[in-house]
C-alpha cells in the first residue's frame, strides 16, 4: 500500500464535519501595515523591553509552570475588582477558555447560543465539542433582538448564552436592559450567562459591577487588547462553585511560565498600558470623525478598539487597500447583516492615517 493511500483511509478516522469545516484563517500580513486584528499597537519602551528580557530569561524553562500562576491569579483578581466569593481561572487566551466551557457543558443535547453576527469561536467550539449551536441575528443596526433572543432561550434551553460587551466585529456595547432580560430568562431555565470583556480597556462601562447580583453570571477577559496578544493569555472570573467545576476540564499546566511572567510584568506596569488604552480611545474618536466626511462609508458606533464600516464594494475596497500596503479585515461574508462591511483596527495617529488615506483611495 502506498503513503497516500495510507493517509487517504487515515482520513477515514477523522470526523466528517471536522473534514467539512474551514480552519480559522490568519491573514498573512507580511509587508503590510497590520489593521485587520484588533491588536494594541504600541509596544513596550526599551527600558521596560529590557527589564522584561532580564526576568524572562531568568526563568526556569526546565521545570513546569508552579506557584506563580496562583500569583498571577491574585494579581488578575486585584487588577478586575473580582467580586467577594467569586473565584478566577486562566486560561491561554479567551479561545480556550470558551473551548473549556463547551466541554465542561457537554450533556447530550446541549445547545450553546450566541447573538450574530459574533465572535466565530462561540459556535466553533461548540461544534467541534458536538455541542448545537444557535445564533440569533442581530437587529440591521446590531443591537439585541431582545424578542428573538427571549424566544430563543425558551425554546432552546441553551447551556450557556454567550454576550460579547463590546461586540465583535460590531464594536458596540448593547442596552444593558435587554441584557438584564436575557440574564434573568437564563437563570429561569437554568442556564450559564457569559459576558466576554475582550474589548474592555476600550469600553465606556463594564459588567463587573453587576455580575455578583447573579450566581449563574460568568465574566470573561483577555489581556490580548490590553496589549499582551502574542502572550496568549485570558481569564475567566464567577461564583467559585461554577468555575471549581470547568477548571476540572482545564489542562494541567496550560499556561507557560512565559506567558504568567508576562502578564505579572503589564500589570506591574497597568498605567502605561492605561495610557496605551487612552490613546487608542483618543485615535478612535479622530478615525469615526474622517469617516463622517466620507460619504460612501457608513460606520457604527464603536465601543473597542475596532471600527464597523460599510462601503459600497467590499471586496473591491479591501483588495485596493491591500494593494496600498493596509491589512484591514473584510467581513463581508460573515453574515449577511455584514455585507459589504470592513472591520477596521485603530493602530497610532500615522496608521490611522495611512489607513484612511488608503480606504478613501480604494472607494
Amino acid at each position: 500500500m502506498t503513503a497516500p493511500e495510507d493517509t487517504r483511509r487515515a482520513l477515514g478516522r477523522i470526523r466528517a464535519d471536522v473534514q467539512s469545516m474551514h480552519a480559522y484563517a490568519v491573514q498573512d500580513a507580511r509587508g503590510l501595515l497590520k489593521l485587520d486584528a484588533m491588536e494594541n499597537p504600541h509596544g513596550l519602551a526599551p527600558a521596560l523591553q529590557a527589564a522584561l528580557g532580564e526576568r524572562l530569561g531568568a526563568l526556569a524553562l526546565n521545570r513546569y509552570p508552579g506557584e506563580r500562576g496562583a500569583d498571577l491569579q491574585r494579581a488578575l483578581a486585584a487588577h478586575a475588582g473580582m467580586p467577594e466569593g467569586f473565584a478566577l481561572m486562566l486560561g491561554n487566551g479567551s479561545d480556550e477558555l470558551i473551548s473549556l466551557l463547551a466541554i465542561a457543558c457537554d450533556l447530550p443535547g446541549a445547545t450553546v447560543l450566541a447573538p450574530v453576527p459574533g465572535f466565530v469561536m462561540y459556535a466553533m467550539s461548540a461544534q467541534l465539542q458536538g455541542l448545537r449551536f444557535v445564533g440569533v441575528p442581530l437587529t440591521a443596526d446590531f443591537e439585541l433582538d431582545q424578542d428573538a433572543m427571549l424566544e430563543a432561550i425558551a425554546r432552546e434551553k441553551p447551556a450557556i448564552v454567550f454576550l460579547a460587551y463590546p461586540n465583535n466585529p460590531t464594536a458596540n456595547l448593547w442596552d444593558d436592559a435587554v441584557i438584564e432580560k436575557i440574564v434573568q430568562a437564563q437563570a429561569a431555565q437554568g442556564g450559564l450567562v457569559v459576558i466576554d470583556e475582550a474589548y474592555q480597556p476600550f469600553a465606556g462601562r463594564s459588567y463587573i459591577d453587576r455580575v455578583a447580583r447573579h450566581g449563574h453570571v460568568l465574566l470573561m477577559r483577555t489581556l490580548s487588547k490590553f496589549g499582551l496578544a502574542g502572550a496568549r493569555l485570558g481569564y475567566l472570573m464567577g461564583p467559585a462553585a461554577l468555575v471549581a467545576e470547568i477548571d476540572k476540564v482545564r489542562p494541567p499546566y496550560n499556561i507557560s511560565v512565559l506567558n504568567c511572567e508576562c502578564a505579572l510584568f503589564a500589570l506591574e506596569h497597568a498605567d502605561v498600558f492605561a495610557a496605551q488604552a487612552a490613546e487608542i480611545r483618543s485615535q478612535r474618536a479622530v478615525v469615526v470623525a474622517r469617516l463622517a466626511r466620507l460619504p460612501a462609508v457608513r460606520s457604527w458606533p464603536s465601543e473597542a478598539n475596532m471600527i464597523l464600516i460599510r462601503v459600497p464594494d467590499a471586496a473591491k475596497t479591501f483588495e485596493g487597500m491591500k494593494a496600498r500596503g493596509v491589512l484591514v479585515k473584510n467581513v463581508s461574508k460573515m453574515h449577511p447583516l455584514l455585507a459589504n462591511c470592513l472591520r477596521l483596527t485603530v493602530g497610532t495617529a500615522d496608521e490611522n492615517a495611512q489607513m484612511l488615506a488608503a480606504l478613501e483611495a480604494s472607494l
